[in-house]
């Protein structure tokens, strides 16, 4: 049948005989009780039914915020599709708004922006596999006694071109409510039995023939249960552990990335036992020696934890087989590492001295060697994690030396090791970076290139500080050696990406960012670089130290005991004909000058400051002596910035806000245009506009909006992984250039700079708080006046 050929509607017969097949294929599914089979089998018969190239069935998730696509036609050969239940796709919007659709052409944005603003369809399967989508037809599966999203049905590419007929729409909401009850009958929690796994049915996370079939396909395919349910049934690890505890009797124990290995507990065991006996120490703490297992039962009856720790009170908890394999990663490692050890293993080989808590004046061979593979282990383990920067923190007397990493801003603990060994500790660092090891009294300052140590092709800046008790604190900090990052990505607002363009491409001037330590101000400005560097374009860069190093650039690399700092080489750079010139810090009167000086001899200057925001930039500058007018001809701009905890993709939870919450967000969003022009005329409707504005670029059809709340999963920390930048841009416009001349306060810069479009710190950061990129509470961590 030819459902899309003119005129169908009209031709009772075609009707008669579509409804007929279709009636076919629904008493077959009615019929059946395994719907995943039967499914495979209609999918052809649903494409000729429909006169389409290819239909696919998507069914929510447990945790209804994402649907998968559980039966696909002519896309055999690529892997399931998982979609976040939003605008982002047609088939996400319409389990979303619950509305069917017929689309034309799926590439044509006017046509998808009158059903949404927001809506977009998803390219990615057609780049991967060279299909041309164009006509969808999609409707929303729901149930029949309850408004429960179930799934969505959709239809591609009409054979006969054009959108589908009305007819096929008709049929597509009979075939709807067919497979809707057929999901929901599929969906019904069975009856518990006696499986380990089986408290997943009784929670309703998969149906009972579900996991029948995935335990047939793990039998089958000889691959651990867990290992399907986690990745072809997107079951998360806390699902299966709520399901263990129920059937083992014990609590449940998550993998933590934050947990204190505990060092005197792992010293008698080895890797080899640990991985195939499936059991670890976690801490002796009140309620006892708590171990972790797969299988509490099967350790409890050997008795084997009792023989190694015959003192301890036991009591144990249950975890997946993934969390279990990464919690032995985090405590000893997997195996052979890149160096060879774990750090359970070089930590045994530490033995502790309680005499005095300081190591022997002469240790032995082997222990030398255990200490320089432990300090190598920790720097590998740090650069693979993703972590800025390494405190190695001992405490006097017999306390022990801690290691924290920070990561993502924050410092989490990473390992403690005896105290009889932290001098030999300290003094291995030291040589590695070239310090005096008998200077215990002043602060040293170094660097460390890594590759003469270990496999890693990296830097790390060193830092020594005497702290009380006699003893030195270390601060490693790993220096981001690599590409810089492409000035699109940096998280830029589009409304601030093209001012920001258009004050980088002018031929001449000063453009600063600035921040606290540890802001991204260096990655920014190298993205920037990168953006502007081209084969007829000379770039010098003086920097301390040289972080990200671009092919086309000349960089320089501050040596202050050669005498070599940041004035002395802007000099030499104005001797080099440059076109633009990046200096790491503008920390002094005679560096300000000289850049001032070069951006109105025609060259393009670019530095950093460590001030807090853009207006108060400037006056920083101004009372360091420069002349304002010179001052106020060469700046371009000033672009402040933070970084906020970015929200996990993978587990933030959606949530609508209330009237009260946006309301709260408005206000913490206008609290600096009070004193603005437009405030002051009409503060009621210039809220309004500010309102609609939101809800045209971030709200649904119905006007309502989506924010996001951390949950915390095994991939990230507490809710949160990586981070976002958040951007203040003030641009040298021609007010801002007149109150720089008039040597005006922070105020009425700022006045000035939010009137010409700047958006604050906190401005930014609802922004993306809107977007569902962070939250307010991060925002607010980092944009505190």
């Amino acid at each position: 049948m030819n459902a899309g050929a003119p005129g169908p509607e009209n031709d009772t017969g075609r009707r008669l005989e579509f409804f007929r097949k279709l009636q076919a294929v629904t008493t077959k599914i009615h019929a059946t009780g395994n719907l995943d089979e039967i499914m495979l089998h209609l999918g052809m018969e649903f494409c000729d039914l429909f006169d389409c190239d290819r239909f696919t069935l998507y069914v929510t998730t447990p945790e209804k915020d994402h649907i998968v696509s559980k039966v696909k036609t002519g896309l055999t050969s690529f892997r399931d599709v998982r979609l976040s239940i939003s605008p982002s796709s047609i088939a996400g919007f319409v389990a979303q708004t619950r509305r069917t659709v017929n689309i034309t052409d799926v590439y044509d944005e006017a046509e998808l922006r009158q059903l949404s603003p927001e809506l977009r369809f998803q390219g990615g399967v057609d780049q991967r596999t060279g299909y041309r989508s164009r006509e969808m037809l999609a409707a929303p599966l729901v149930g029949a006694d309850t408004p429960e999203l179930l799934g969505v049905v959709q239809f591609i590419n009409n054979r006969s071109k054009g959108p589908f007929s009305d007819i096929c729409i008709e049929g597509v909401h009979k075939l709807a409510e067919t497979l809707s009850v057929a999901l929901d009958k599929r969906m019904q929690p069975a009856p518990a039995v006696h499986g380990k796994y089986d408290g997943l049915v009784a929670d309703g996370v998969l149906s009972a023939s579900d996991l029948d079939l995935a335990t047939r396909s793990a039998r089958t395919r000889e691959i651990a249960l867990e290992d399907i349910l986690v990745d072809e049934y997107h079951v998360k690890p806390a699902a299966i552990g709520a399901a263990l505890s129920s059937y083992f009797k014990v609590p449940y124990e998550p993998y933590r990335a934050d947990r204190i290995k505990p060092v005197d507990l792992l010293r008698n065991l080895k890797v080899q036992y640990i991985e195939e006996n499936h059991w670890l120490p976690l801490e002796d703490g009140k309620d006892g020696l708590v171990v972790l297992a797969t299988d509490p039962e099967r350790i409890n009856d050997s008795r084997i934890v009792s023989q190694i720790f015959p003192k301890a009170k036991v009591v144990f908890r249950v975890t997946t087989e993934l969390e279990f394999s990464k919690t032995v990663a985090q405590f000893v490692g997997s195996g052979a590492t890149a160096e060879g050890d774990s750090v359970g293993e070089l930590l045994s080989g530490l033995e502790s001295d309680d005499e005095d808590g300081e190591t022997p004046q002469e240790v032995s061979e082997a222990v030398e060697n255990e200490l320089v593979r432990l300090v190598n282990k920790v720097i590998i383990d740090a650069y693979r994690q993703g972590v800025s920067d390494i405190h190695i923190e001992p405490l006097p007397g017999k306390g022990k030396t801690g290691i924290r990493f920070r990561k993502d801003g924050t410092l989490v603990p990473y390992i403690e090791i005896p105290a009889s060994y932290r001098s030999a500790l300290v003094a291995r660092v030291k040589i590695m970076c070239d310090l005096d090891i008998s200077e215990r009294r002043r602060p040293q300052d170094g660097k460390i290139k890594f590759k003469k140590y270990g496999p890693l092709d990296i830097e790390l800046r060193v830092a020594t500080i005497p702290s009380t008790g006699g003893v030195e604190d270390i601060v490693m900090r790993i220096l981001a050696a690599g590409e810089p990052i492409p000035l699109d990505k940096l998280g830029v607002l589009p409304f601030n990406l093209d001012r920001l363009r258009g004050a980088i491409e002018k031929p001449y001037g000063l453009f600063f960012v600035c921040g606290p330590t540890g802001s991204g101000k260096t990655t920014t400005l190298h993205s920037v670089l990168s953006y502007l560097n081209t084969p007829d374009t000379k770039i010098w860069t003086v920097e301390d130290p040289v972080e990200i190093t671009q092919k086309g650039l000349r960089q320089v690399q501050v040596n202050r005991k050669a005498g070599l700092d940041f004035a002395t080489v802007m000099r030499a750079f104005l001797r080099a004909d440059p076109d633009i010139i990046m200096v790491g810090e503008m920390r002094d009167k005679e560096t300000v000058a000289m850049g001032i000086e070069a951006s109105l001899t025609g060259h393009l200057v670019f530095a950093t400051l460590h001030t807090n925001s853009a207006p108060e930039s400037i006056v920083r500058l101004l009372d360091m002596g420069m002349d304002p007018f010179n001052f106020a001809d060469a700046l371009l701009g000033i672009l402040a910035q933070r970084l906020a905890k970015r929200l996990c993709g993978s587990c933030k939870q959606p949530y609508h806000p209330d009237d009260a919450e946006m309301q709260l967000l408005l206000t913490e969003f206008t609290a600096e245009l009070m004193n603005t022009a437009t405030f002051v005329r009409d503060p009621a409707g210039a809220r309004a506009q500010v309102l609609d504005g939101w809800k045209r670029r971030y709200a649904d059809n119905a006007g309502q909006f989506t924010l996001y709340r951390p949950l915390g999963c095994a991939e990230c920390n507490n809710g949160y992984r990586g981070r976002v930048g958040l951007h203040e841009l003030m641009l040298g416009t021609d007010r801002v250039k007149q109150l720089l001349q008039e040597h005006s306060r922070v105020a009425q810069l700022l006045t000035a700079a939010l009137e010409d479009g700047m958006l604050t710190l906190k401005m930014d950061g609802v922004e993306k708080v809107l977007l569902g990129l962070t939250d307010m509470k991060m925002v607010r961590q980092v944009c505190i006046k």
